[in-house]
């Protein structure tokens, strides 16, 4: 079984963004979006300033200086790979929502880093937000290398888009 690790949030986010489960790369690492060919670094660079470039720890707290959390829809699952098309989905586990939207009561927009995250968010997510006022929900073009259906620079685009609306 893997698991995901904390979500990298403070309390005066504004924006959740949220990817469906960490790869390997980002596993091993214990950093979210570690594979070299993923572009959400590079797209958050683009978005905010180069303070992207620098270690990872600085990278994160950027993201909370600029009102943005990340996380995960997975808590747990099995997964062979790093495809998401690969989580053996009887053995998913979300996150607990309801907790993390309870205290960050500023969020008020999910971005979804794909398709996937979306479909798993809906699928395991919201059931258990049927009490919980939910914020504005944005699926976002994946980052991932395995999303080549859109070219980098419409990526960069659509996120620096949603991205400047925070600022």
């Amino acid at each position: 079984m893997l698991v995901c690790f904390a979500p990298i949030a403070d309390l005066n986010a504004q924006t959740l963004i949220l990817g469906s489960f960490p790869g390997i790369a980002s596993l091993t690492a214990v950093e979210y979006y570690r594979h070299p060919r993923n572009a959400f670094w590079p797209i958050m660079a683009e978005a905010f300033g180069s303070a992207f470039f620098a270690e990872y720890d600085k990278r994160c707290d950027y993201l909370k200086d600029n009102k943005i959390a990340l996380w995960d829809v997975l808590a747990r699952c099995q997964r062979k790979g790093s495809l998401d098309c690969a989580i053996n989905q009887r053995t998913a586990m979300c996150n607990n929502f309801a907790k993390f939207l309870e205290q960050h009561r500023l969020i008020q927009r999910i971005l979804f880093n794909g398709t996937a995250a979306r479909q798993l968010f809906d699928r395991f997510a919201m059931p258990m937000l049927a009490k919980t006022p939910v914020p504005q929900l944005l699926t976002m073009p994946s980052t991932s290398p395995a999303f080549a259906a859109m070219r980098l620079e419409e990526k960069l685009r659509r996120w620096k888009s949603e991205l400047c609306k925070i600022r």
